[in-house]
């Protein structure tokens, strides 16, 4: 029999909102999948319920076909295109769109049978229910960014490409955080240890240069200066230097790149510093000294793997890989902020 008075941890929960983060990470790993190969802009509509259906007929294969040749990217990149090769493309995005309606569904439907149940801890509800609203936000930004791609342009806006990328990446660091809540409870006393600052400083620099590596793979800079340490044979590209603060930023190959390697080394450097550190501090308890060389791993290993996806030209396995292994590394630094918290 449920009872009447909200507990401080929720086991089921916490396996709920975990479960809820695996799907999120697979609609990543999904979504690098379905930019790597082009597949973004096959469908041309968005239809939240509707949509949920591909094409059921040879006639219906064809009309969506179709409202594909009537934008940029089919004109400009793909006019020798056939039906069978749009049948491929069309599939990965549909995937990533069905997906999210599941993540979606996952996150609602228990959600309410949750609050009914007054299984959520007190605390935790408006949270859960901040990630409700943000997850439909999630869906409106996902067409904002298509959009963007269907008149003017044969790609999606960079910037657009990384707010959809970085709310996604946001849900679920929130999502891992809330689970290890749920699962604990409340801490007795918090820790006052200036790792509290280290460690969320080490996260939000983490989740910054995953919106840097979005603006990268917006801008297909991974195609240019494959070439590593050097760009080109310089150590600074000449044409940094876009049209204007934000076209240099935001739009220029050599810039997002430039910017994407300079802070990966900045990251290197504070993981294996922050690791060393938290080894020889004595008040830091050993899980989270397990969790801060676990950090170090993780970059050391992205590091890698991003040089050696640069050097190979970004094939599509790589590619898919390295966006994958972001979202480990956000895990494992979400985990560390949250763990020296407590003591």
């Amino acid at each position: 029999m449920t009872s009447f008075l909200r507990s401080d941890r929720s086991r089921p929960v916490a396996i709920w909102l975990f479960i809820v983060a695996a799907m999120v990470f697979a609609m990543v790993v999904v979504g690098g999948a379905t930019r790597l190969t082009d597949s973004g802009l096959s469908i041309t509509e968005w239809k939240p319920i509707m949509g949920a259906l591909p094409p059921m007929s040879e006639q219906a294969w064809r009309e969506s076909f179709e409202l594909y040749k009537q934008i940029p990217q089919y004109q400009l990149v793909n006019p020798d295109m056939s039906l069978e090769a749009f049948k491929g493309i069309f599939w990965w995005e549909w995937a990533h769109r069905l997906l999210g309606r599941v993540v979606g569904m996952a996150f609602a439907i228990p959600f309410v049978v949750f609050l009914i149940r007054k299984d959520i801890p007190r605390r935790l509800i408006w949270r859960c229910a901040a990630m409700l609203g943000l997850g439909g936000l999630q869906g409106l930004i996902g067409w904002w960014m298509v959009s963007s791609g269907l008149s003017e342009r044969v790609s999606v806006a960079p910037e657009r490409l990384m707010t959809h990328l970085g709310l996604a990446l946001a849900l679920f660091v929130v999502l891992i955080w809330t689970a290890l809540d749920a699962w604990n409870g409340s801490p007795r006393v918090e820790e006052r240890s200036p790792w509290r600052v280290w460690a969320l400083a080490f996260l939000g620099a983490v989740f910054f240069q995953s919106l840097l590596g979005a603006l990268v793979a917006g801008n297909d800079a991974g195609l240019v200066y494959n070439d590593w340490p050097l760009m080109n044979g310089r150590w600074f590209p000449s044409d940094y230097v876009g049209a204007g603060f934000w076209g240099t930023l935001a739009h220029s190959q050599a810039a997002v790149q430039f910017n994407h390697r300079i802070f990966a080394y900045a990251l290197l450097v504070a993981a294996i510093l922050m690791a060393v550190v938290a080894k020889r501090d004595r008040l830091l308890v050993a899980d989270a000294k397990g969790i801060a060389v676990a950090v170090a791993v993780v970059v050391c290993l992205q590091a890698v793997l991003g040089v050696w996806t640069l050097v190979a030209a970004v094939p599509i396995s790589l590619g898919v890989v390295h966006q994958a292994g972001a979202a480990v590394l956000l895990a494992v630094a979400t985990s560390f902020a949250w763990r020296v918290r407590r003591p």
